[in-house]
């Protein structure tokens, strides 16, 4: 082989080894990374008052909230004592082919709690017990992967990134200097880790997190400019400046960025 036709191997494979490893990095994702793990589902009935409220996430009317049906309660092992709120998962039916849909899966989001009963074992009624991953689905969720004569179904889910229309909104509720903030619409990870907000004439103050993801602070922030830093689960922190005017008022909801999805 000449050198020069050597030469010419050499390059062809650099460029090849530099095209595959632009090509793995480029199409991973967490959805594609992210084993599926073995759980159980049940639903809800479409009248159950946790549509209403919008349970333990504090998310309050899940349909003008822009969560909908597809949503879900989880038990302890996965709730994360709130923490959880706002993450996204991909369910699918497995094991049972009389009542699973072939072919099918879901994305729904974190928005509810489903209490544990310890006055039934965990393998004996207590669905919701540790150590059981379970998952709690409206009705019309759980319909599109399975048979709804189903009721307690075999399920995998894996946790993913979530996709959002807008940029996240910040709800400002409180009194005085009582300053509580939920923060929803979420993308990319789906729930928030640590929240900070900052008035025209303060510097960022670290908000605590009250329950689900409604974020406090006793801090006097009237007649001032509001700018809010959030950080989600992967470690990725966004900044949305001067969210609220001047002259904002308890009870209103302010938009601001958004993380990729």
């Amino acid at each position: 082989m000449s050198a020069t036709r050597s030469i010419l191997l050499v390059i062809a494979l650099t460029l090849a080894s530099r095209i595959t490893a632009h090509y793995h990095s480029s199409t991973s994702s967490p959805s594609q990374q992210a084993e599926w793990r073995p759980a159980r589902a049940t639903y809800y009935a479409a009248a159950d008052p946790r549509d209403a409220v919008g349970g333990a996430c504090g998310y309050g009317d899940l349909e003008k909230s822009g969560y909908g049906k597809a949503t879900v309660g989880l038990s302890t092992a996965l709730f994360e004592r709130g923490q959880i709120c706002g993450a996204c998962f991909e369910v699918r039916c497995v094991e049972d082919l009389r009542w699973c849909i072939p072919g099918t899966s879901i994305i729904v989001t974190a928005t509810n709690f489903c209490a544990p009963n310890y006055g039934f074992p965990a393998d004996g009624g207590g669905r919701c017990n540790p150590p059981n991953a379970h998952f709690v689905l409206p009705i019309e969720a759980f319909k599109k992967i399975a048979i709804w004569k189903a009721s307690n179904m075999p399920i995998q889910y894996r946790r993913i990134k979530c996709r959002k229309e807008g940029g996240m909104r910040f709800a400002i509720d409180g009194a005085g200097i009582f300053l509580s903030v939920l923060i929803t619409n979420v993308a990319g990870a789906g729930d928030i880790v640590a929240a900070k907000i900052k008035g025209s004439r303060t510097g960022w103050l670290p908000m605590g997190r009250n329950w689900g993801q409604n974020w406090h602070i006793n801090a006097d922030l009237r007649n001032q400019p509001l700018s809010f830093e959030v950080t989600s689960s992967d470690g990725t922190t966004l900044t949305s400046y001067s969210v609220a005017s001047q002259n904002w008022n308890f009870g209103q909801t302010f938009i601001g960025k958004q993380f990729d999805s």
